[in-house]
């Protein structure tokens, strides 16, 4: 594990990740919370959870074949830029008082576009600086800085929200950004494309034209995964927990403000407890998942977040709420470590791009229709709202143990330098 961080260019990206997700996580909540206090309904949170996602159903059956093209580092650099610029203007805005909901909305369209474009680009990206035997070690790393910043997010942005309001959270979000864009140009220079093998002959590549192409790398990534099973269904179990866990921002503030009647500040302490686990989980990950197997770990982690998602309204108080979500969070890291890893080990890198987004995009189908359900649902009883969200992480479990053959078609993976 210290070979990793002995790596400058991992080191970076590290540091970028725990810098950005400390804003991303305070505009998340900020943003949520203003929401809900300005409409006082759910239906209004699962329209913004659907908003969020329209982009990435637009952008994800496409954006694959760019990452697997291009130089993931500049185009990580490029989407921070992007969304800082987008940030900046509507704190200013609500700095001015004149933010209104459908420029909320707006902004995390376009916020949500470029994190469903960086999440395979920076996954894509580790795995092609990393070598082939220190994979989970990465992702451990990297799940604990995205965790790490997410903790200290959800611990501060309950308790300051109600001081520097809504201008002021997207104003620290605009500066992690222009943060992790820095550490990002550091990590290495000039441009770098992943070398793909020959496959076709070269004057027929030279006939196709530009369309053609992209239709042929596109078919390709669908391709790779014919008959790989195993992949499949941790690819199914990835979707689902997408699905599951974007969807929780509709319920979760509910949660705080009528069940447990702590309002942004206990919203703040459920975010800090997912947080935590998440975090600790880097600690243990690793050992469970060579003890356990990927598709095990998975499957406990699911079990887990299927069953305190459904009691979690239950609650009778903020700590044991709190337990709960610590909990969760515990199992989305552990099960990201191991989904993460499996892609890594089974996808070539020039195949990386495309087929991460096979799965992020059955995922955001599925957060649009989870999101408009349990957002009506939990207008009339939150509770209910909670359970739907258990049944998927439930379905998801039953994916991650599905008795699958261990023959799978051999992988002409790159080999790692």
């Amino acid at each position: 594990m210290r070979s990793i961080l002995q790596k400058p260019a991992l080191r970076y990206i590290f540091t970028a990740n725990v810098i950005s997700m400390l804003g991303s996580g305070m505009n998340s909540a900020a943003v949520a919370w203003f929401i809900l206090q300005s409409t006082h309904s759910e239906i209004a949170l699962g329209t913004f959870a659907v908003a969020t996602t329209i982009p990435a159903v637009i952008m994800l059956p496409f954006t694959g074949v760019i990452i697997d093209r291009e130089d993931r580092r500049r185009l990580v650099m490029m989407l921070d830029i992007s969304r800082a610029v987008v940030i900046l203007v509507v704190s200013i805005l609500a700095f001015m008082g004149k933010a209104r909901l459908w420029e909320l909305y707006l902004m995390n369209m376009l916020v949500a576009a470029g994190f469903w474009m960086f999440w395979p680009t920076i996954t894509a990206l580790i795995q092609e600086l990393t070598p082939g035997e220190e994979f989970v070690h990465a992702n451990t790393f990297l799940l604990a800085g995205i965790q790490g910043g997410w903790l200290i997010a959800g611990s501060i942005v309950g308790f300051v929200y109600n001081k520097i309001g809504l201008g002021g959270v997207l104003l620290i979000d605009f500066s992690t950004y222009v943060i992790s864009f820095l550490c990002y140009f550091a990590v290495r220079k000039g441009r770098h494309v992943v070398p793909r093998p020959e496959e076709l002959r070269s004057d027929l590549i030279a006939a196709e034209t530009a369309l053609q192409r992209f239709v042929r790398e596109l078919g390709e990534g669908l391709e790779f995964l014919r008959g790989r099973r195993q992949l499949i269904f941790i690819g199914i179990s990835w979707a689902l927990f997408l699905g599951a866990m974007m969807t929780g921002i509709v319920v979760i503030p509910a949660l705080s403000d009528q069940v447990l009647h702590k309002g942004a500040v206990g919203y703040g302490w459920l975010n800090a407890g997912w947080g935590t686990g998440a975090f600790l989980s880097a600690i243990y990950a690793p050992m469970m998942i060579g003890a356990l197997g990927a598709r095990r770990a998975i499957a406990v982690s699911m079990g887990l977040l299927a069953i305190c998602m459904t009691l979690a309204p239950l609650s009778p108080g903020i700590a044991i709420a709190v337990i709960a979500f610590a909990i969760m969070g515990s199992s989305r890291g552990v099960s990201s470590v191991a989904m993460n890893t499996t892609l890594m080990e089974q996808v070539p890198k020039h195949f990386m791009g495309r087929v991460q987004n096979t799965f992020y995009f059955a995922g955001t189908l599925l957060q649009i229709l989870l999101a408009l359900l349990v957002g009506a649902v939990s207008q009339y009883n939150l509770a209910a709202g909670f359970s739907i969200i258990g049944m998927v992480y439930a379905i998801a479990f039953v994916s991650a143990v599905w008795p699958v053959e261990t023959s799978e078609p051999a992988c002409a993976a790159t080999p790692v330098e």
